[in-house]
């Protein structure tokens, strides 16, 4: 069988899974609407950790942004070929950015913001965007419930003055909780992880 031309493949891993619920099952609803953006969709491998594979930059980083969110998972992403034609199951796949995953998941379990890059063959963008993805982390751990409230009201597409209006405050309070909440930095971020994203799949 043949190489395919270069993938992702996204593994999370449940943290402290042992002291609360089994959280996959909200994660595989929570990441359905992915679906046909995903050359294979997010499934249960073991336990309490899912996979996907990816071939689009941005698919992936839409993952990033909902897993960095929800706090909950150690994030593995591996980038590399794969041997196709892929099967069917997603955990039944194989090749060089499976592996990549693999290695990728077992060190963000120690990581400081539990996420982990390693392409196969390396790449120094792996580096890179490992890198970005960690400032993106921090900043989003720092926001506040009152930081996603002015992101999500924002991200919907409404102005400052509009979000202001929705939440009864002026459209300058609007804008320092923006700022607080590091909405700037983070779409900063998420447009330098894609460029990266990028390269490495190239």
């Amino acid at each position: 069988m043949a190489a395919t031309p270069r993938v992702t493949v996204l593994t999370l891993d449940q943290r402290r899974s042992r002291a609360g619920d089994d959280a996959v099952p909200g994660l595989l609803a929570d990441l359905a609407d992915l679906g046909d953006r995903l050359l294979r969709p997010f499934q249960r491998t073991a336990g309490d950790e899912a996979q996907a594979v990816t071939d689009d930059r941005d698919t992936a980083v839409e993952v990033v942004a909902r897993a960095l969110r929800s706090g909950r998972w150690n994030l593995g992403i591996g980038v590399g070929a794969v041997r196709t034609p892929l099967p069917a199951e997603t955990r039944a796949g194989s090749g060089d950015a499976f592996v990549a995953a693999r290695e990728a998941v077992t060190r963000a379990k120690s990581d400081l913001h539990r996420l982990a890059v390693v392409a196969r063959p390396e790449r120094p963008e792996a580096v890179e965007l490992e890198t970005v993805l960690g400032l993106w982390a921090a900043v989003v751990e720092r926001r506040t419930e009152r930081g996603w409230e002015v992101h999500d009201l924002l991200a919907s597409g409404l102005s400052y003055g509009e979000a202001g209006e929705r939440l009864g405050i002026s459209q300058s309070a609007v804008s320092q909780r923006a700022r607080a909440a590091g909405l700037v930095d983070e779409r900063r971020a998420r447009v330098l992880a894609s460029v990266l994203w990028g390269r490495l799949l190239s």
